[in-house]
């Protein structure tokens, strides 16, 4: 233990952490940059961080303020000790509707914030798209902005008082009338006003430099307001009295669509006199689909505000009618609206990825020119661009000239970053000559921190270091930052990754098959730190049950970054600190699509565990639950169920099989079913010919399914054969030229009956446990036995989701080198799409009760519920479905020191969703993870909206409680 870190342990009473996973976390925040700490601090009053400081100062060991890390000009990171405000000092203190004030701690999560004032009818104003995560220090570190920048201004136009502790220990508080000044910093603004009220531009968003013009005696000589927008390099925060402004009680969207962007911009000024609250842009490239936009290339979003829905209407309704517009949309629902928003919200991670898939960069992502010069301006920015071969898709604040971009730098070859500092400084110069603001919105950082001479001039930047000096005179706080800034090329977080390919399992197909890449898709904006979720998202339950970042998606992500830079986590595939990290990781996929960047850690965590235990002892869940279908399989054979649900009946011998099995003790082990469901559809098959004349279709008989809910198979082969389709299993032999079609298996080769029965597996269970070579034979097993199936046209149609998920992305990802993997995945239907498309004129019996329960996590981010909605509608199930994770997420619930992050996981939106339905709701559960969890944490029992159908075909009779097992 370093003489550093002792002393902070001594002197502070929050967390100190000095070892390898607190360090690599904060590493990096969202920008290109990356910086080793010495370690990581989280006070928990003022009194702790004026302790931080003091030792510090006596070592000489820089300190850096710290939010939620989504600094994108890399203010965030530092090589001394980082304050991490988010863990202790994230309280609202105060709240006071009467003044329209809020009293707050820097590490306050903004939307936290909002949700107290909501009830008031306030609001704080400025609301960055990371509003989810973002903090109230970081966002007066930054002066943040946000979409509704045109009505409510930005965050030194919210702010009154701020409690500021400096590096030297004293404790100010600011506000006007030089109200908290540093000792000698009126007597050097007194001599400098001249160069004051003329060396600042005019426009709405100036974020660049220090906001030295609101110390002039005619703007009230506001301290806090000047304070806000220095990058942590003055001072360090430890609360601040913010104003809040009233809400709208409605509001209207109005969605007006333009020939191009240029357009758009143009546009946009000319929309302010009406009033709105906010005036965004973007373009196509951004969106995924334009299906729920009007007609156009580019679009703005206007929102307007009211004391009424008509209200909000007619104002924005005045706006499309004063645009000159392809096409336009108002919308007023309030979850019409989100859904557009979301839209808007993701760029900035969506707009890390190219249309043809390739990287794209920040480090030029908000400058800002007059509302009036946009147009120009963004003519003028594509033709640089385009002049030095880059690529990138403007989007952003157009109401206010503020312009976000992320462009196809190369950051990982030598010419590349030499491009990289040409283009930012004639970017800089074509900035300042349509009389604009190097930063609009995120701050200078490392990224503009360089370039502000010309914007400036020598005089003021020598002045700001002047005015740092005042405040800072030792240079403790956040060095490099603003004034004597470090290269703008250098610290580049990709220069320490590894050049040549990494040895993976996984194919990337979506990175060219190159592991560093997809470890480099988190770029850092956080989204998976949301502290609740809304809708259908699932990321990242595990953060949310621990509100740990290192059980964060881009916690983890960073990890992996750090081990394969190997300076910070320095053993490798071998490192205990990643895979502590990844082992609260549920694998829910839910990242893969709430992601912006698509990062898809249930892939990374189990390339990371194959290397991790390759050649060494596994635990012992991998064992008893990686292996799952094949002690299936063998109680299958052997007729044993009933003795197995016999033994594990008697609890001194459960407890004896959990122990030895690595199964939380808490859990109960499921019964086995005592008949199979293939045994089911062999004697069924003997006792009745095939039915149906519609089209054939494949139904998977999944672990789960086979084993432990063959009810769910007896009910998806009940609808499926009402709805006139032809149901077959998939063969159980490798056979030469087998028909398909009524679910035999006849060996037309003698020696296929010597190579003995089989069954088909998707291989979730090894995928999920790190199993990767074993997985991968049992695919290839698998696709042998599917060969005649992938020669027809027959869909193949999985009923547990998550084996449905396996199929569609795992099987193909893992075996990118048999194309037979890709022909498998494309066959693969849930139960809901086999009917919408094999049976588009079958009508589903009137089932006309509320529903209630989750949709399943694998179903949300790989499958898509389309077509589960259609059907449930169809049915007359009525509600909707939460989302987030059932926590129990296949063998994760069931492993040792799991329960209580899987409970907790529950706890936040299934379990509460099932306890407020009405008595008369069907739960649903698809995924036999899901019915476990609800059988075991709330004794409900879940269905399969199979089963649902099947049994309202028998004469309505849906509550039927018979359940084969």
């Amino acid at each position: 233990m370093s003489k550093l870190e002792t002393e902070l342990r001594a002197a502070v009473r929050g967390e100190v952490g000095f070892d390898v996973t607190s360090r690599a976390l904060v590493t990096m925040d969202a920008s290109n940059y990356r910086r080793v700490p010495r370690g990581v601090v989280a006070p928990v009053d003022a009194d702790d961080v004026a302790a931080v400081l003091a030792v510090c100062r006596e070592h000489g060991v820089p300190v850096v303020a710290r939010g939620a890390g989504t600094s994108i000009a890399g203010q965030a990171t530092g090589t001394g000790v980082v304050l991490d405000f988010t863990r202790h000092m994230n309280r609202l203190v105060a709240l006071d509707p009467e003044e329209r004030t809020a009293v707050v701690q820097p590490g306050l999560v903004l939307d936290r914030l909002q949700e107290a004032t909501a009830p008031h009818g306030l609001r704080f104003g400025p609301d960055p798209s990371t509003h989810s995560r973002c903090t109230l220090g970081g966002m007066i570190g930054n002066n943040s902005c946000g979409s509704h920048s045109v009505a409510w201004g930005t965050t030194a136009d919210s702010v009154r008082e701020l409690d500021v502790v400096t590096a030297r220990g004293r404790r100010l508080r600011l506000g006007q009338d030089w109200a908290g000044a540093p000792e000698g910093l009126r007597e050097l603004m007194d001599g400098e006003l001249a160069l004051l009220r003329t060396g600042f531009p005019e426009l709405p968003r100036r974020i660049s430099g220090y906001a030295m013009d609101a110390l002039l005696p005619e703007r009230g000589a506001d301290v806090a307001r000047s304070f806000c927008g220095s990058e942590g390099t003055l001072g360090v925060l430890t609360e601040a009295v913010v104003r809040l402004v009233e809400a709208p009680r409605a509001r209207a969207l109005a969605v007006l669509g333009y020939a191009d962007e240029s357009a758009a911009a143009e546009a946009a000024a000319g929309l302010l006199p009406l009033g709105p609250l906010t005036v965004e842009g973007m373009a196509a490239d951004l969106v995924p689909s334009a299906a729920a936009l009007p007609r156009g290339r580019a679009w703005l979003f206007a929102e307007t505000g009211g004391e009424s829905a008509g209200e909000a209407r007619a104002r924005a309704e005045a706006i499309v009618r004063a645009a000159d517009v392809v096409d336009a949309l108002v919308v007023t629902e309030p979850a019409g609206q989100r859904a557009l928003w979301r839209i808007r919200e993701d760029a900035s991670g969506t707009a890390t990825r190219m249309p043809d898939g390739s990287e794209a960069w920040p480090g030029w992502e908000d400058c800002a020119v007059p509302p009036a010069q946009l147009g120009t301006y963004l003519r003028d920015f594509r033709a640089l661009l385009g002049a030095h071969g880059l690529r990138g898709t403007p989007y952003g604040h157009f109401g206010d000239g503020c312009i976000h971009v992320r462009i196809d730098f190369d950051l990982l070859t030598e010419p590349g970053i030499a491009r990289f500092r040409r283009f930012s400084e004639e970017l800089a110069e074509l900035v300042v000559a349509h009389g604009g603001s190097l930063s609009g919105e995120h701050g200078d950082g490392q990224a503009r921190a360089e370039l502000l001479p010309k914007m400036y001039g020598r005089e003021m930047v020598g002045l700001f270091e002047r005015v740092k000096g005042v405040w800072d005179p030792d240079d403790l706080l956040n060095p490099g930052m603003l004034v004597r800034p470090a290269p703008l090329d250098a610290d580049l977080r990709f220069s320490v990754l590894p050049r040549e390919p990494v040895d993976v399992a996984f194919g990337y197909p979506s990175d060219g098959g190159d592991f560093s890449a997809a470890v480099r898709r988190c770029v850092g904006v956080a989204k998976c730190r949301t502290a609740s979720v809304s809708g259908s998202a699932v990321m990242c339950p595990s953060f949310r049950a621990t509100g740990a970042e290192e059980h964060s998606t881009r916690g983890r992500a960073r990890l992996l970054h750090e081990m394969l830079a190997g300076e910070v986590v320095t053993d490798g595939w071998r490192s205990t600190e990643v895979r502590d990290a990844l082992d609260l990781c549920l694998s829910c996929k839910g990242c893969r699509s709430d992601c912006p960047v698509e990062v898809d850690m249930a892939t990374y965590k189990a390339e990371f565990l194959h290397h991790h235990y390759e050649g060494r002892r596994r635990p012992a869940a991998h064992h008893s639950m990686g292996r799952l279908p094949e002690w299936l399989r063998v109680v299958a054979r052997t007729r044993t169920a009933a003795l197995v649900n016999a033994l594990t009946a008697v609890r001194p011998l459960a407890r004896a099989a959990k122990r030895l099995g690595g199964i939380a003790p808490e859990r109960e082990i499921p019964r086995l079913a005592t008949r199979t469901f293939s045994r089911w559809w062999e004697r069924r098959r003997g006792e009745r010919a095939p039915t149906g004349r519609g089209d054939l279709v494949v139904l998977w008989p999944d672990t789960f399914t086979e084993h432990l809910s063959p009810a769910v198979g007896r009910a998806a082969v009940r609808v499926l054969e009402a709805a006139g389709l032809r149901v077959a299993l998939p063969p159980t032999v490798r056979l030469a030229k087998p028909p398909v079609g009524d679910g035999r298996t006849v060996a037309l080769d003698p020696l296929s009956l010597l190579r003995g029965r089989g069954r088909v597996c998707c291989g979730l269970t090894y995928v999920s446990t790190g199993q990767l070579d074993r997985a991968r034979a049992v695919m290839r097993r698998t696709l042998d036995l599917m060969e005649p199936v992938l020669d027809t046209d027959a869909p193949v149609v999985v009923l547990e989701p998550s084996c449905a998920a396996a199929l569609r992305t795992d099987v193909p990802e893992l075996l990118h080198d048999d194309p037979r993997a890709a022909r498998l995945a494309a066959k693969v239907l849930t139960f809901a799409e086999t009917l919408e498309r094999h049976a588009p004129d079958w009508t589903p019996p009137r089932v006309d009760r509320p529903v209630a329960g989750q949709t399943h996590c694998h179903q949300h981010a790989v499958l898509g519920d389309a077509a589960d909605r259609r059907l449930r509608q169809a049915a007359l199930l009525s509600g909707e479905l939460s989302g987030g994770c059932c926590g129990l997420a296949g063998n994760f619930g069931f492993e040792k020191g799991h329960y209580e992050v899987s409970t907790a996981c529950a706890e936040e939106q299934l379990l509460p969703s099932v306890r407020d339905a009405p008595d008369s709701s069907v739960v649903l559960a698809d995924g036999f993870s899901c019915r476990t969890q609800l059988e075991q944490l709330a004794g409900v029992r879940g269905r399969h909206l199979a089963e649902v159908l099947a049994a309202a075909l028998e004469e309505g009779a849906v509550d039927d409680p018979e359940v084969e097992r």
